[in-house]
């Protein structure tokens, strides 16, 4: 019997509909895009979380700053993009999860009263900022939730794209990531919060950024990560993993056009043709 290799996978088109920025010295995506355009200083505040305000009063108290920025980021791109949020799927990715909350949670087991409270209990699961977004949107469409460490914005960004491709609908994508307090800070050395949030849709619309194309050979390849001139905004990408998408959007930023390319698994990353 003669063997056939299976037909290539197709390239993976997907188009940016609304984009939202938080992280230190980026409060949205309209004060990121300057920075990145390099029409305006970017300086290396820290972060300010804004409190979940669609978030009912009893949860918007129980939220930490995973949460925060999820819902904050989230909420960003879904308004940029005209789109109902309570029709969209989401794929939600993250290198640690809620850290803070998992701080106090070693705090708790390391003293005499080792007692966990169901707020840090609940806080304390890696999907927790999905389910916050589908209380805060009343979004029922499905929610798929992710963990590649370091790698984590690419393989979200890969899931994404691979939804839109299959369902032919719109997805939001939201990576964050928080810091970690002492002594957990060094063992993984997250120094402040960042979260980025991507609307992206199978075909082009009014509204509509960019175009970014995954070619099959794209998803591991071996040319090194783009990175950025602004030393600060370098140092930014290579800290906090959710940053590594940082090229990615000053392409959006800048308007071009080419390949983009993003740190992914060890040893390989993954290349985007993207265009305006």
């Amino acid at each position: 019997m003669t063997q056939t290799s299976p037909p290539p996978a197709p390239a993976i088109t997907v188009f940016v509909e609304g984009i939202g920025l938080l992280g230190p010295g980026l409060a949205s995506w309209s004060q990121g895009r300057e920075c990145l355009q390099g029409t305006a200083p970017y300086q290396a505040t820290g972060c300010v979380l804004p409190p979940p305000m669609a978030l009912p009063q009893a949860e918007r108290r129980r939220a930490g700053a995973v949460v925060k920025v999820s819902l904050a980021v989230g909420g960003e791109a879904v308004a940029a993009s005209g789109l109902q949020a309570a029709t969209l799927a989401s794929v939600f990715s993250s290198s640690s999860g809620d850290a803070v909350n998992c701080h106090e949670i070693c705090g708790t087991l390391a003293s005499s009263d080792r007692l966990i409270s169901p707020t840090r209990f609940h806080n304390s699961v890696h999907n927790a900022a999905a389910g916050y977004w589908s209380i805060s949107s009343g979004a029922m469409a499905t929610s798929s939730v992710l963990c590649a460490r370091d790698a984590s914005f690419a393989a979200g960004l890969l899931e994404a794209m691979t939804q839109v491709a299959v369902e032919q609908a719109p997805v939001l994508l939201v990576a964050y990531d928080t810091d970690y307090p002492e002594p957990l800070r060094s063992a993984r050395a997250i120094p402040d919060s960042f979260g980025v949030a991507l609307v992206l849709a199978p075909g082009r619309s009014e509204r509509s950024q960019a175009r970014w194309t995954l070619e099959p050979a794209g998803y591991l390849s071996p040319l090194p990560a783009d990175r950025l001139d602004d030393p600060a905004l370098e140092k930014l990408r290579l800290d906090i993993p959710a940053a590594r998408c940082l090229p990615l959007l000053r392409s959006l930023a800048q308007r071009q056009s080419g390949r983009i390319v993003l740190d992914y698994l060890e040893g390989s990353q993954m290349a985007l043709q993207v265009a305006p």
